[in-house]
């Protein structure tokens, strides 16, 4: 699995369409338990070569409840984005994920992990990807109906500070969502 990894961090396919070079970004171990399976990795997460490690990583790990070292352990949580580099910026928030990365590296990786007990699908472009034409109209409804993915695919929001709002306009994410989140996670990184 190192070797394909390393291969995959070396991969410069799309670089002329990235505005800040390509740089990708992907851990995990073959005993990873949870994969996080979300959008790309931010500027931040460009420039220190390291994803989650901001305050959208920092919302993520209180949703999840757990510490930075359990977090930041391949062992517990693997990092598997739709687009591996940062794909520059947009009006609100950063560009999509570019197409290219997840088609050529995700099956690849995801038979190389042999102790992934949960998938945890962060935002619309993996949900859309990996619940196909079990994904309902949006996001809001996939979060809603979480427990129909279960026991492979838990889907939640973009932890992003932009999303800030889709929280406070859906407080039931936080109020009950988020209690079995923590408590499947718990779970897991307990067995």
């Amino acid at each position: 699995m190192q070797e394909l990894l390393k291969e995959i961090r070396q991969c410069d396919l799309c670089k002329a369409h990235l505005p800040l070079g390509s740089r990708p970004i992907i851990t995990g171990s073959k005993v990873s338990k949870i994969i996080l399976i979300s959008q790309a990795p931010g500027k931040k997460a460009h420039e220190q070569n390291i994803a989650w490690d901001d305050p959208s990583g920092r919302k993520l790990r209180a949703w999840l409840g757990v510490t930075d070292e359990a977090f930041f352990n391949a062992d517990n949580f693997a990092v598997l984005p739709m687009g591996f580099c940062y794909p520059g910026k947009a009006k609100t928030g950063d560009l999509p994920p570019r197409k290219e990365c997840a088609p050529l590296w995700h099956a690849p990786v995801l038979k190389e992990f042999e102790n992934a007990i949960l998938w945890l699908l962060i935002g619309k472009y993996a949900q859309d990807a990996y619940l196909k034409d079990a994904s309902k109209a949006n996001l809001t409804e996939n979060v809603r109906h979480f427990k129909e993915f279960l026991p492979t695919y838990f889907p939640i929001p973009h932890p992003s500070p932009v999303n800030r709002f889709w929280t406070i306009k859906n407080p039931w994410f936080e109020d009950e969502v988020v209690s079995v989140l923590k408590k499947k996670i718990a779970q897991i990184l307990s067995a």
